[in-house]
C-alpha cells in the first residue's frame, strides 16, 4: 500500500468514535481481532472502546509515521461479508465514516473499501457532499434501484459515474427479468420485441398497449444510446455532467424502473 500521511488526532478520534460507537459500533472482541489482523498492538485493552482503538492506532502512526493502519482497519471492518445479515449496520457505519473521512480526503465505497476523495473543509460541506444529491433524489421519490447502483458515486457528487452506473443497472435488471445475456439496444429489442416479446407491460391486445410497449422500448434504447454508450467511451473530463443533468437523467431511470416493476414474461403457447 502506498504510504499515507498520518491522520491528525482530531480526525483519528472522530473515526474511532464511529467505529467504536456504543450502540452501533464494533464490539471489544471485534476490535481485538482487527488490531491483531493489521499487526497493531492493543496498548490499552481495558479502556473504553473508542479510546482503546484510538490509542492503538495513534501508537502505530507514531511508530511507523504513516496512516495506513487506519485504512487497513476500516477495509477489514467494512468488508460487506461481515454484514450479510445486518445491512443496516453497514449503511450506518459507512455513512458516518464518510462524513468524518471527508475531512481527510477519503471515503468508504459501496464495496467497503476506502478510496481517495476531494477533501472537505467544513462539516456542512462534508454532509452536503455525502447527502445533497441523494436527498434530492429521495424527495423525488426515485425508485430504489436508482440508489442501488449509484450510491458510492453520489458520495462525492461524481455525477458522471453516478449516471453511468445507474444506466448499467437498467440493463442488468432487464437481463434478470428476461433471462437474456445481451446488452444495450440488442437486449431491449429482443426482450421487448413487438413480434416475439419476452417481456411485456400488458397483454398487447389493444393498439394503446402495443403503442406503450413500443414506446417504452424506444425510450430504453434512447437511454443507452444517448447516455450510457457515450459515457462508456468518453473520459469524465470530456463529458461534463452537471447536477441538474444528473438529477434529470436519474429521474428518467427511476421512471423506467417503475415501468419494469410492471413487466412480466409474455405467455407463450
Amino acid at each position: 500500500m502506498t504510504p499515507i500521511t498520518p491522520f491528525n488526532s482530531q480526525h483519528l478520534e472522530a473515526v474511532c468514535r464511529v467505529l467504536a460507537d456504543t450502540e452501533r459500533g464494533l464490539t471489544g472482541t471485534q476490535i481485538e481481532r482487527l488490531l491483531q489482523e493489521i499487526g497493531v498492538t492493543d496498548v490499552s485493552p481495558n479502556m473504553t472502546k473508542w479510546k482503546r482503538l484510538f490509542n492503538a492506532l495513534a501508537e502505530a502512526q507514531y511508530k511507523h509515521e504513516v496512516g495506513n493502519h487506519l485504512i487497513m482497519l476500516i477495509n477489514r471492518a467494512m468488508d460487506p461479508v461481515n454484514y450479510a445479515r445486518d445491512s443496516g449496520a453497514f449503511n450506518w457505519r459507512r455513512d458516518e465514516l464518510n462524513v468524518v473521512l471527508a475531512f481527510s480526503g477519503f471515503n468508504v465505497r459501496e464495496d467497503g473499501k476506502v478510496a481517495h476523495a476531494d477533501k472537505a473543509t467544513t462539516l456542512d460541506a462534508a454532509r452536503a457532499r455525502a447527502g445533497r444529491l441523494k436527498a434530492t433524489l429521495k424527495s423525488r421519490n426515485v425508485h430504489v434501484e436508482v440508489l442501488k447502483y449509484c450510491r458510492a458515486e453520489l458520495l462525492d457528487e461524481n455525477y458522471f459515474h453516478a449516471v453511468f452506473e445507474a444506466t448499467k443497472g437498467v440493463a442488468e435488471r432487464t437481463r434478470q427479468l428476461s433471462g437474456l445475456t445481451q446488452d444495450g439496444a440488442e437486449l431491449v429489442n429482443k426482450a421487448f420485441s413487438i413480434q416475439n416479446p419476452l417481456l411485456v407491460l400488458g397483454p398487447l391486445t389493444t393498439e394503446s398497449e402495443k403503442s406503450e410497449h413500443k414506446g417504452f422500448a424506444h425510450l430504453m434504447v434512447g437511454l443507452f444510446g444517448a447516455v450510457r454508450n457515450p459515457l462508456a467511451h468518453a473520459p469524465k473530463t470530456t463529458w461534463p455532467m452537471s447536477e441538474e443533468d444528473a438529477l434529470d437523467i436519474l429521474t428518467l431511470i427511476s421512471f423506467i424502473h417503475r415501468k419494469l416493476d410492471r413487466a412480466y414474461k409474455f405467455p407463450t403457447t
